[in-house]
């Protein structure tokens, strides 16, 4: 097994305010563990973001499938900073599972994500 450390970036997100815009879909044959992400504000007043984790697959012992989760729901992040979530903590994405950003006005949320993709 490989391990590769990658970074995934989009310098203005989402295209459409209220439409999730997918960051990342982890691929074939392929376990990604996020390490980090950070969100910037790029809008010249405040704004409110989410990110979703979209999976359909089935995890940790459960039957059940796995289904569509807020890692971040409707949080501001005031001109001109950022916000970093998962700080010290690691989500684990299976093939064909996504990382999806939204936010309140289109284009003005920059997000950078630091993976680890293990093939």
């Amino acid at each position: 097994m490989a391990n590769t450390f990658k970074v995934v970036s989009h310098d203005v997100m989402p295209a459409s305010a209220g439409t999730p815009e997918a960051l990342y879909t982890a691929p074939s044959s392929t376990t990604t563990v996020i390490l980090g992400m950070v969100l910037a504000n790029v809008h010249t007043s405040q704004v409110t973001a989410s990110i979703k984790l979209v999976s359909d697959t089935s995890g940790g012992g459960r039957t059940a499938t796995n289904t569509t989760t807020f890692l971040l729901k409707d949080a501001p992040i005031p001109v001109g900073a950022t916000l970093e979530i998962l700080a010290g903590n690691k989500v684990v994405l299976e093939t064909t599972d996504a990382i999806q950003v939204d936010c309140s006005v289109a284009d003005k949320v920059s997000v950078t994500m630091s993976i680890m993709e293990i093939t």
